[in-house]
């Protein structure tokens, strides 16, 4: 059905009114201009009245037990920082990122010191409720048994999995302390234990590593724990990932699924112990 010349001509007529009007609206803040919405979707904000959602950081996000992190706690409506050593190459995040504006992707190769300082200084002065460091590296395997120790993959292995948490939470206290969660988390793993090397040899430069970070974040514990910090040192079990095939575990693990619910209902439970918590809540022995 066309429409009659003298509408046409008078809708013409109108328009400038209609526009002057508009921008008139937007220019005493009774419209929101259309070209802010970008700008609310780089940082998600709450309604006014509302208390801010809770942000969380997480190191090692491109797959695996990171990765689940990162959904499950996009999905609760935290506000969620998840980094990688290589965003670009990581499909799943950014496809996660995309389908939700409470997730955003941040490049942090955690062996790099520079890296770290500048991702703390962008985040400078943003809270952040829970300090989550993933990140981790097996380490080539025969590159860490008794008929092959090469101790340049040790220091790389130590770099990733026990300097680094130290260093980023060093870089990112102020951000936590500003929050009103105040945690800090490192995940370990089992392997870390001197009672379960009962079980067998092998993987020294990882299980080293591991013991390591876990006296680091016991001794942070103790340093922060009248600045209101809770730290948790949290073991995800066997799960199923590229890490535990590398390991040379015989057996299928449990889903990523299973153990970030469980991970996460640990953080939620957080106590300022700082012990060895295992993903179904039971104690590893040191």
């Amino acid at each position: 059905m066309h429409r009659p010349a003298r509408s046409v001509a008078a809708f013409r007529r109108l328009a400038p009114s209609l526009a002057a009007a508009a921008a008139a609206a937007v220019t005493l803040g009774l419209l929101p201009a259309i070209a802010s919405r970008g700008a609310a979707a780089a940082e998600p904000s709450s309604a006014p009245g509302t208390t801010p959602a809770p942000t969380v950081l997480i190191t090692g996000a491109n797959r695996g037990i990171g990765l689940e992190l990162a959904r499950q706690y996009a999905a609760k409506g935290w506000t969620v920082i998840a980094s990688a050593r290589d965003p670009a190459g990581a499909a799943e995040l950014r496809s996660l990122a995309a389908e939700r504006r409470n997730v955003s992707v941040e490049t942090l190769d955690v062996a790099d010191s520079a890296q770290i300082a500048a991702l703390a200084a962008k985040y400078a002065g943003r809270p952040i409720d829970v300090l989550l460091h993933n990140a981790g590296w097996l380490g080539e395997r025969e590159k860490q048994s008794l008929d092959h120790l090469d101790y340049a993959t040790f220091e790389q292995v130590l770099r990733v999995n026990t300097f680094a948490p130290l260093e980023i939470s060093q870089a990112f206290m102020a951000n936590v302390l500003a929050s009103g969660q105040k945690k800090i988390v490192v995940i370990t793993s089992g392997l870390s234990s001197q009672a379960n090397t009962r079980r067998g040899g092998g993987l020294y430069f990882y299980r080293i590593s591991k013991a390591g970070v876990n006296m680091a974040m016991r001794t942070l514990a103790a340093e922060t724990r009248d600045r209101g910090i809770k730290v948790g040192i949290l073991a995800p079990g066997m799960v199923e990932t590229r890490l535990l095939r590398a390991s040379g575990y015989p057996a299928k693990g449990i889903s990523a699924q299973q153990s970030v619910e469980g991970v996460i209902r640990n953080i939620e439970a957080l106590k300022q112990d700082a012990e060895i918590i295992l993903w179904d809540g039971s104690r590893v022995p040191w």
